[in-house]
């Protein structure tokens, strides 16, 4: 009876000991070491240097970057090639891997917050003079008698988050985590946009093989008239010669054409994760006079639509909970511990119960003293890798309003080009008409007829490049917004 109630006694004051400490470690859990992360201060300008007044009717803060890539793009084909690539691109898939991976960090982070439960099973055995032992009589100067003891228990170890310590964990397993999702948006980002410059410039090029062909067939002309001239005795055999050579360029030129169409088809097929092949397209898209109207915004929206500022900014927040996780170590930790289970002399008699429970809880506050200034070496890294990823964040920024405002100057001259480009083609055709009714009227020879063509068809070949150049900076535009990923 005595027995029990000393047992009663010793659980409650195990239990009473518990309660304190874990009233103290709740009390305590709510220090930190550390100040919570605050965003820098960045003087955004109103406004992108290069852009132009917002329409009416339209607000000043909308940006094409908020368009899906299927509405902001409306050829089919090109539409197509965009699915593919995010289906099958390899980096991209590399990227979402990175997250999965990412993922399973901050799955491990969340738990640092739960004790950890070990479990171990003990048989020892000593050798102990009769004379330690109560009772025992000795047997021979050197006898000795050999005891056993028999443990199983279990051991739950739970650490408090004093100085947030754990918390620090956590917030930059989280940022890691979300970094590496903006990290697998940027590179969809470039991906849809590289896709469509690859499938504007294989327009171009399929505009300017079939323009130099018709090139040719003027050539191969000229050189058929130029040799009945020279039979009549009109021309000089310098005048063949030169034309020749003017015919074999424009041969070689057809060749170079055709082996830049298989280099960019074998572009997007890498990007769009497929073994090279040819590509269906619609040749008529340069044809059609570009029509566009992008609002770009302001700049401060690069910090919600550009992947790559959101990945900056979420690198700062990691590396600011790894300072805290470091300024943390410098500070006492409390743990405590909790063991209990089945103990006997004899493997039979662990579950003579309650004659063989047994249990205990202790506290443990550890303070690093000397560790030869490690932990305060790597405190004064870490806030140094914290001041590098604020610079860095800030570099990002900058950047990103240049690139907007680099595609708004881009994409402004290019539009100036192409109506002077426009204006010329169209001169030049009129030219053509003008020398051939010369010709029928007999004030004009065939081969200014020919050359007026000719002319003609350099103007185009200039058009299909200005228009080309015009639909790639819509598409640099967009990607430099941040738009693609939506």
């Amino acid at each position: 009876m005595r027995s029990n109630t000393f047992l009663n006694a010793q659980l409650m004051k195990q239990k009473l000991f518990s309660v304190i400490l874990l009233a103290t470690c709740a009390a305590l859990a709510a220090c930190g070491v550390t100040r919570e992360y605050k965003q820098p201060d960045i003087a955004f300008p109103e406004g992108y240097r290069g852009a132009k007044p917002a329409a009416k009717g339209v607000p000043p803060d909308s940006s094409v970057a908020m368009l899906p890539y299927k509405i902001f793009f409306s050829d089919p084909t090109l539409l197509q090639l965009i699915d593919n690539a995010i289906a099958h691109n390899i980096d991209l898939q590399t990227a979402l891997k990175n997250i999965d991976y990412a993922k399973e960090s901050l799955n491990t982070a969340k738990l640092g917050y739960f004790p950890t439960l070990n479990a171990q099973v003990l048989g020892t055995g000593n050798s102990t003079p009769p004379a330690l032992i109560p009772g025992s009589t000795l047997i021979g100067n050197n006898s000795k008698i050999q005891t056993y003891q028999y443990q199983a228990s279990g051991i739950l170890s739970w650490e408090a988050d004093i100085w947030g310590k754990i918390r620090s964990k956590h917030k930059s397993a989280l940022a890691n985590y979300l970094k590496t999702e903006e990290a697998a948006k940027a590179v969809r980002t470039q991906l849809v946009s590289d896709v469509a410059s690859g499938y504007y410039n294989l327009l171009m090029l399929d505009t300017q093989l079939e323009i130099s062909r018709k090139n040719l067939e003027l050539a191969n002309t000229t050189l058929k008239m130029i040799r009945l001239q020279y039979d009549a005795g009109q021309e000089t055999i310098l005048a063949i010669q030169s034309q020749e050579a003017v015919c074999q360029n424009t041969a070689a030129s057809l060749l170079g054409y055709e082996n830049s169409i298989s280099a960019q088809e074998n572009a997007l097929s890498i990007l769009c994760g497929s073994m090279p092949g040819e590509f269906k397209r619609d040749r008529a898209l340069l044809e059609k006079k570009v029509a566009d109207s992008l609002p770009s915004g302001i700049p401060s929206a690069l910090l919600q639509n550009r992947p790559d500022v959101r990945e900056a900014e979420l690198a700062l927040r990691a590396a600011h909970a790894d300072m805290g996780t470091a300024k943390a170590t410098l500070y006492p930790s409390l743990t405590i511990s909790a063991t209990g289970g089945l103990e006997a002399i004899k493997g039979s008699d662990w579950f003579t119960l309650p004659g063989a429970l047994y249990s205990s809880v202790q506290g443990s506050v550890v303070q690093p003293i000397f560790q030869r200034g490690q932990l305060k070496a790597q405190y004064n890294q870490s806030r140094i890798v914290r001041d590098q990823a604020e610079l860095s964040f800030k570099l990002t920024v900058l950047k990103a309003v240049s690139d907007v405002s680099n595609s708004l100057v881009q994409l402004d001259k290019v539009k100036e080009q192409e109506h002077f480009r426009e204006q010329r083609s169209a001169t030049l055709h009129k030219a053509v008409e003008s020398a051939k009714l010369l010709y029928v009227a007999g004030m004009d020879t065939y081969l200014d007829v020919i050359t007026a063509e000719t002319n003609s068809l350099n103007a185009d070949l200039d058009l299909a490049n200005v228009r080309s150049q015009h639909l790639t900076a819509m598409s640099t535009l967009y990607h430099s917004l941040g738009g693609g990923w939506r």
